[in-house]
């Protein structure tokens, strides 16, 4: 579902090239939990963008959901993002101005071309919310429910177009105990499903549930 191979990238910070990866191989297949863990500014966040197909400017080989990144257009990028990974950040990005159930189905308003109805798109949404434990909350602004909950609901989002791969970044960053680990449990029961998982986080009782751990220092991943 992802393969990486021999990844860099750098940026240029007041003038100075920094190396952030240095030749990272990452292999994650469907039914997998991996988890990749590191100190702050080690490099996960930059790592999970180009795993999604945020981030086009690394060198070395990038193969997402059958897809080689290097050399599609921005559309196509696009295209593969919206129809095949799914993103969970800590910060939510949740549309304030939506409730609960316009902000999940947002992904499949985003499709073009594909001819399912609205109606059919609401069903999956509030679907993708009483999975998450949110089909009462459908109509509360983000403002109105807790961390925790905004967190669930960037979670459904991210189920409703049935992604091949889900991307977290430090998703139980946020969170109480017992909410961070229904969100863990949830992402057990994905790869059960088939579907690949791939989590950054400095969160050891997300590691614990992972399939692999890996560590990210120093710009190379063991």
């Amino acid at each position: 579902m992802i393969r990486l191979t021999g990844i860099t990238r750098s940026f240029v910070d007041e003038g100075r090239e920094v190396e952030v990866l240095r030749g990272v191989d990452l292999a994650v297949s469907p039914g997998e939990v991996v988890a990749v863990i590191g100190p702050s500014g080690s490099g996960k966040s930059t790592l999970l963008a180009i795993a999604g197909a945020l981030d086009s400017g690394f060198g070395g080989e990038a193969v997402v959901a059958g897809q080689r990144l290097r050399g599609l257009s921005p559309v196509a990028l696009a295209r593969l993002r919206n129809r095949s990974v799914g993103f969970v950040f800590q910060s939510f990005n949740l549309v304030p101005a939506f409730p609960a159930l316009e902000n999940v189905l947002l992904p499949g308003l985003l499709r073009h071309g594909d001819g399912e109805p609205l109606e059919a798109l609401r069903v999956r949404a509030l679907a993708a919310l009483e999975r998450v434990g949110l089909g009462a909350k459908s109509h509360a602004r983000p403002a109105r429910l807790s961390g925790g909950e905004r967190q669930r609901v960037a979670i459904a989002r991210a189920l409703l177009t049935r992604p091949a791969l889900l991307l977290a970044d430090e998703p139980t960053g946020n969170l109480d105990a017992a909410t961070g680990e229904a969100i863990i449990r949830l992402f057990g029961d994905l790869a059960r499903e088939g579907t690949a998982v791939l989590v950054v986080t400095h969160e050891e009782r997300v590691s614990r549930a992972a399939s692999r751990v890996l560590t990210l220092s120093e710009g190379r991943l063991s």
